[in-house]
């Protein structure tokens, strides 16, 4: 149904033109958008014709339309006079508000069908079927993202976000829970997922600008076939998850950089107590002090380089060895040997998976 405030716009803009009043009311005769101040109760009247079999009558100086929407009367259209330029005013006006119920009706068909896209609702041959009578290309390039923000799904984020889009008129900015907003974008043959990462990054920008919104964006991989749009959308919203988990830093995650993470994120919880409990017998990974895991960190993101981690940490070559001698004689693993820096790596992720799931479980 149209809002009330487009009503109002769109009979602003016809008294403006033709400078006949107009008012549309709903079937019970409650006026709903109007260009002047009744005098008299008009509910009796608007009610009494909605139920009658005219299309159109003139009563106590007023005319009166029907509007319907698939054959369901939907709204009743009052223009201001009797006279015959009124009527054609009339009809005219009631003729541009139903065309209005279509393509409305035809947006919010639009946004359901991609909804249930999203979530695989659809058997494969009603996907193309529905794509051919919505006029939605079914073979060309898209992708998907999830955009968090702190207040889920709100409509303020919503109505930004299609403003942004507005002159994409193949791209989709739906909801499908309260949590999150997704767009579904359409993408040239010569974009690549560079373009995609800008594109996320203008979203980011632009949401904070407008609407102060902190909010993270992730996105599936690039897609060619309409029926794989629910595929890019699972993928995103792993993207999401995981980059909670690993990549706390990022704002904007893709599924295709993942790496392990996307790994250990599919790993069943028992099996990735039994890999801790084989590796760590007398320690955990996670239970060392914040200057052991300061170091270790900062060796990792120096390659297992002692020169240049000892330099970055301001502390002197033999105390690096010596923090990783002291390391090796808990866990048995040394991190300057590449196998078991892997090891010890892996460990840390897998625990850092774990408890982000357990706190989930609460």
């Amino acid at each position: 149904m149209i809002s009330n405030q487009v009503l109002q716009t769109t009979l602003d803009s016809l008294k403006a033109i033709t400078r006949v009043d107009l008012a549309t009311a709903d079937v019970d005769g409650k006026i709903l958008a109007s260009t002047f101040q009744e005098e008299n109760d008009m509910a009796d009247v608007v009610s009494s014709f909605a139920g009658s079999q005219a299309d159109s009558q003139a009563a106590g100086g007023y005319q009166y339309f029907k509007i319907f929407d698939e054959h369901q009367l939907e709204y009743v259209l009052i223009a201001h006079g009797e006279t015959d330029d009124v009527y054609m005013v009339g009809k005219m006006a009631a003729f541009q508000i139903q065309t209005l119920l279509v393509a409305y009706r035809e947006k919010f068909d639009k946004d359901n069908f991609i909804k249930n896209l999203l979530l695989d609702n659809f058997l494969l041959v009603d996907i193309y079927n529905r794509a051919k009578k919505l006029h939605i290309e079914a073979r060309i390039r898209r992708i998907v993202y999830i955009i968090e923000t702190p207040n889920g799904a709100d409509s303020g984020a919503i109505d930004a976000l299609r403003s942004f889009f507005a002159g994409k008129t193949k791209d989709f900015v739906t909801a499908v829970d309260e949590k999150n907003v997704i767009i579904v974008k359409e993408l040239l043959s010569e974009e690549s997922y560079e373009d995609v990462q800008h594109t996320a990054e203008a979203v980011m920008d632009m949401l904070n600008s407008e609407l102060l919104l902190q909010v993270k964006i992730a996105y599936g991989t690039i897609i060619n076939e309409l029926k794989e749009v629910s595929r890019s959308y699972k993928e995103a919203k792993m993207a999401l998850e995981v980059g909670k988990i690993f990549y706390v830093d990022k704002n904007i995650v893709s599924y295709n950089t993942l790496g392990i993470g996307r790994l250990i994120y599919q790993l069943p919880i028992p099996l990735c107590k039994m890999f801790i409990e084989e590796i760590f017998s007398d320690v955990q990974p996670d239970s060392f002090d914040e200057e052991t895991l300061s170091t270790i960190n900062k060796f990792f993101e120096n390659n297992l380089n002692v020169s240049e981690t000892s330099r970055q940490l301001y502390i002197h070559r033999n105390t690096l060895v010596y923090r990783l001698d002291k390391l090796e004689r808990s866990t048995g693993l040394d991190l300057r040997v590449f196998d078991d820096a892997i090891t010890f790596k892996i460990a840390l992720m897998v625990v850092k998976y774990m408890n982000y799931m357990e706190s989930m479980d609460y």
